[in-house]
């Protein structure tokens, strides 16, 4: 299980759509070999059949697909967009922090948003997150408020 390692976070990228946020969130994952291209098609997919749904948050998304979608291995990038877009809820938008999940099966599913809840939870983690400059921050992050 890989959660927010260094090859799965970017902070202040930039993106012009819902579509494009996703997909680069989505890319971390594909790079690091633990999805495959697919998966990314299959969750810009499932937001323009079901809209924003994954804005679970004020500020927050986790876009997500089903696991025979391409899920290699249970894990969860981390993307920081420098401006926050909007992504059509009618309270959570503008969304600035997207945690792309990749799980393989429901258990996998279910540890994963368990870690996410914990470190969301908490509205100082969200806001330094919202903040970081660079890996090393959320790093921070993670050992102080999880």
């Amino acid at each position: 299980m890989k959660f927010l390692e260094k090859q799965l976070v970017r902070v202040r990228a930039e993106a012009v759509t819902a579509e494009e946020a996703i997909s680069l969130a989505g890319q971390l994952l594909v790079d690091d070999g633990v999805a495959e291209a697919a998966y990314v098609a299959a969750m810009v997919r499932s937001y323009q059949q079901n809209g924003p749904y994954f804005v679970v948050a004020p500020n927050i998304a986790i876009p997500h697909a089903r696991p025979e979608d391409g899920v290699k291995e249970a894990s969860v990038s981390f993307l920081q967009l420098k401006e926050p877009l909007l992504f059509g809820h009618t309270v959570n938008d503008p969304v600035q922090l997207i945690f792309c999940l990749g799980a393989s099966s429901s258990e996998e599913h279910v540890a994963l948003l368990k870690k996410l809840t914990l470190l969301l939870n908490n509205p100082d983690n969200v806001n330094k997150l919202s903040l970081a400059a660079g890996y090393t921050d959320v790093e921070n992050i993670l050992k102080g408020g999880m």
